[in-house]
């Protein structure tokens, strides 16, 4: 089914974004002080003498750029992509709302792109537009499967409160809590 196919694509999506992530998360030029991104808002922002061409093309992103660097914006927004790098992949690997992971995923792969940085962005975002866009299918093998029937979505509501729903869900709880509780 198309389902297996996604499910190849949501993983390695979501590798790349815990592979991308994980390290940010470590590095307190990430975590502490911003200094990273502020290096590359930095080089991002900067206009080269001419012929050269500056990195960022439309005059109102580089701007931006520059708002956030005057505002010092680095020391809290670096820890904002680190952070959202890694739950973007962990969310795409466990199928947790992956349309919803997907869409912030390739949200953060357009800014990227924006700032002048190709590397696999462009295929990253396509990837991820296509997770958007087949979210239902793409999180089936996946808690998405048992998460979005639950809670619902905003144009259909989720059996949440239904007393038949819900306890089949504690059912299926116990089932796990014994099982995990036999494997000790």
């Amino acid at each position: 089914t198309a389902a297996w196919g996604w499910l190849a694509v949501r993983m390695y999506v979501g590798y790349q974004w815990v592979v991308a992530g994980e390290h940010k998360v470590a590095d307190p030029a990430w975590m502490s002080t911003g200094e990273a991104l502020k290096g590359f808002w930095v080089r991002a922002s900067a206009i080269p003498a001419a012929p050269a061409k500056p990195v960022v093309s439309f005059d109102w992103y580089r701007d931006f750029l520059k708002f956030l660097l005057d505002a010092e914006a680095y020391t809290w927004f670096a820890k904002l992509v680190a952070v959202g790098e890694l739950l973007i992949g962990i969310g795409l690997i466990l199928g947790v709302f992956t349309g919803i992971a997907a869409f912030f995923g390739a949200f953060m792969n357009w800014n990227f792109m924006m700032a002048g940085t190709a590397s696999t962005n462009p295929v990253l975002m396509v990837l991820a537009v296509g997770l958007m866009l087949a979210w239902k299918v793409a999180g089936y093998y996946g808690a998405d499967r048992w998460i979005l029937p639950y809670i619902g979505t905003p144009w259909h509501g989720g059996s949440l409160r239904s007393e038949e729903h819900t306890s089949e869900l504690q059912s299926h709880l116990n089932l796990v809590c014994r099982l995990l509780l036999e494997k000790k």
